[in-house]
């Protein structure tokens, strides 16, 4: 909720969605606001599932016909370069982009293709971090990545036995 003066202004859409919190963001980091960046956040945000290009094209695409795909490329692409989310590079070449851009681990599940976010830290973080950085580098982004079977699909697996 934005304060104007005395009185409380709420953003909402034509749907009766909150999106401030996503105005706020863009704003905050020099963006402009457009209603792509707005609804792309808010599916990362509330989705949490680490999708690819694809499945966030295919969920818009219903409901906005005239959107391309090089739109949600170029949408995602920006909201990267601004810290607002990140992509992982766990599956092969394909990204998957999570809303959560502070520092945490992932693990993929190699039977069902699931992304789980992992956090707990890393406690040699800094010390790799300043010897690497001591010899002159600079690191903009850290990834660990677990891969594995999930919980989930080992207790089918081992059921099915």
């Amino acid at each position: 909720m934005l304060n104007c003066n005395e009185y409380n202004l709420v953003i909402v859409t034509s749907k009766g969605e909150y999106v401030e919190k996503y105005v706020k963001l863009l704003k905050k980091n020099d963006l402009k606001v457009t209603p792509q960046r707005i609804k792309i956040l808010k599916y990362l945000d509330t989705h949490r599932t680490h999708s690819a290009v694809g499945e966030i094209y295919s969920f818009f695409k219903k409901s906005i016909p005239s959107l391309s795909k090089t739109t949600v490329y170029n949408s995602l692409d920006t909201l990267k370069e601004h810290g607002l989310i990140q992509a992982l590079s766990i599956c092969g070449s394909e990204h998957r982009y999570d809303f959560k851009n502070e520092m945490h681990h992932h693990f993929l599940c190699k039977k069902c293709g699931k992304i789980y976010d992992i956090d707990f830290k890393c406690p040699n973080i800094k010390e790799i971090r300043k010897e690497i950085e001591s010899s002159g580098h600079h690191i903009k982004e850290v990834h660990g990545y677990f891969k594995g079977t999930c919980n989930e699909c080992y207790q089918m697996e081992k059921n099915s036995e």
